[in-house]
């Protein structure tokens, strides 16, 4: 089968790959907490969309539907017009209402383009209902699918591989920033398989020892290297008949990819100092951050672990499911109220480096202190400025383009410790805003006078810190002055040795 022959497309109304996507107008925010992820996708391509009180209705899949119906919303439309060229112009309504987007006032027509559509755009009404503005091509979708949340396009399409793919044995590589939630797409797809009633042995590759990473993975017979005093069974003796998750798959080892390439070529391997191969029942889902291709990473093995490939979406692609996943979160909390709408809005306009983990543990740290004080100033959580922008009226300049590549000798102490701490401790989105390589921020990291290397933080330190940030390793990072990559790289191989808890 080719790449082809997996590629999911479901249009609207159009059978055809060309089709164009329609507009589409998702709740992120409301006074009903029940109403949020509900839609109105327009009927036609070429349709525009008014906006007002009592119209139009905003439907769930399995739901019937309803207007916005709240008294901050003006009854005369907000009008958004779509031309020929996916042009889109938003005509404010005959009111006082007061009209946002992207968290700034309006107070004319505003012209919006394809992409800025395509990026979603943020619409707050009278200070009480947040929207996004985006295409949809794809047919709205009820789903039961644990952890998957999300009701725009992109969550859609997810879904949809996930379930293709979950009741065969192919191997599956999940691709995605950190964030994106590689690990939950991996625990829907074994919770759908024909092995669900086993265990998903999750092994985190990063935090193998080089030296130990072939018993670690594939176990050893007895007396095979110094210390093992009894036969070890390994990652794949625990994992028979069951799926492993091999989590930052790029990170692993040379030593043990050559093992790993036998084992899904012939479906057998050989551990350490053992005299007889063991055949490998487990099927092989794998998960990365990084662009592998054209690097060190045995290309070969990149190749099997490409049986089926998933790319998870990063959050700032999908702001309409923003407000599903603030919801998703509180569910979970102790404190039951509703999140300020500035708040709220701010979060819908962020561009989160850190992804859905990010965006997590900031709703989770509002909840907290809105249970202590419901006035609580909650704008200093979000650690930096929104990308999204208010549209540009006509004849306004370009947006900036993104940062221009440039050399790291050019770069000081003090330009990588700001864009470390604007982003979220995150390497690759660090990297990335300062127009350089991971590999070359990794070297400016290792020479940095205030950037400590996780491995080099005593251990009684990060206890503290993590006892601090209530095990928020965002914001433990951001307390050591520390890449959370390697944080919790080194948080992982403390917890499996028993030093910390």
């Amino acid at each position: 089968m080719t790449d082809q022959d997996y590629t999911l497309t479901s249009p609207l109304l159009n059978p055809h790959a060309d089709a164009r996507p329609l507009m589409a107008v998702t709740i992120v925010w409301h006074p009903q907490q029940a109403r949020i992820g509900e839609q109105y996708v327009a009927a036609e391509a070429d349709s525009d969309i008014e906006l007002s009180r009592y119209a139009p209705l905003f439907w769930r899949p399995d739901g019937d539907g309803l207007p916005l119906d709240h008294v901050g919303i003006s009854r005369h439309p907000l009008r958004l017009a779509r031309d020929a060229a996916d042009n889109v112009v938003l005509t404010l309504p005959a009111s006082r209402m007061l009209v946002e987007l992207n968290g700034q006032p309006i107070e004319q027509p505003v012209r919006l383009d394809a992409k800025q559509i395509a990026q979603g755009q943020v619409l707050t009404l009278g200070r009480a209902i947040v929207l996004c503005v985006h295409w949809m091509n794809r047919l709205p979708a009820a789903h039961a699918m644990p952890g998957m949340v999300g009701v725009g396009s992109a969550a859609i399409a997810v879904r949809e591989q996930i379930a293709l793919v979950a009741p065969t044995d192919m191997p599956v590589l999940l691709l995605g920033e950190t964030g994106t939630g590689k690990e939950i797409a991996a625990r829907a797809i074994h919770a759908l398989s024909r092995r669900r009633n086993t265990r998903l042995v999750t092994v985190n590759m990063a935090a193998l020892n080089e030296s130990l990473a072939m018993a670690d993975l594939f176990g050893a017979a007895k007396g095979a290297y110094t210390g093992a005093q009894a036969e070890r069974q390994g990652w794949f003796g625990e994992g028979d008949g069951a799926t492993i998750f091999l989590d930052e798959i790029g990170n692993a080892p040379a030593s043990v990819q050559p093992m790993l390439l036998r084992v899904l070529e012939g479906g057998d391997y050989r551990p350490l100092g053992a005299a007889r191969d063991r055949q490998a029942t487990a099927r092989l889902i794998a998960a990365t951050d990084q662009q592998l291709d054209g690097t060190d990473f045995n290309q070969a093995l990149l190749r099997r672990l490409e049986g089926f490939v998933i790319a998870l979406p990063a959050l700032r692609t999908r702001r309409e499911d923003i407000g599903v996943l603030i919801v998703h979160v509180l569910e979970s909390q102790v404190w039951r109220g509703a999140l300020p709408v500035d708040f709220v809005t701010s979060l819908a306009c962020h561009d989160w480096p850190g992804n859905i983990r990010q965006l997590v543990h900031i709703v989770k740290r509002a909840a907290l202190q809105l249970q202590a004080d419901p006035n609580a100033d909650l704008r200093r959580l979000i650690p930096a400025p929104s990308s999204v922008g208010t549209a540009p009226p006509p004849g306004a300049p370009s947006p900036p383009s993104p940062p221009v590549r440039k050399k790291p000798s050019d770069l000081n102490d003090q330009d990588v410790l700001n864009a470390m701490m604007r982003h979220a401790w995150t390497i690759q989105a660090a990297a990335q805003a300062l127009g350089i390589s991971r590999p070359s921020l990794y070297k400016l990291l290792e020479r940095h006078a205030e950037i400590r290397p996780a491995h080099a933080i005593p251990v009684d330190e990060l206890k503290v810190a993590l006892a601090a940030c209530e095990g928020d390793l965002t914001r433990c990072a951001a307390m050591l002055k520390t890449p959370v990559e390697p944080l919790r790289r080194q948080v992982y191989q403390l917890r499996q040795q028993g030093g910390i808890g």
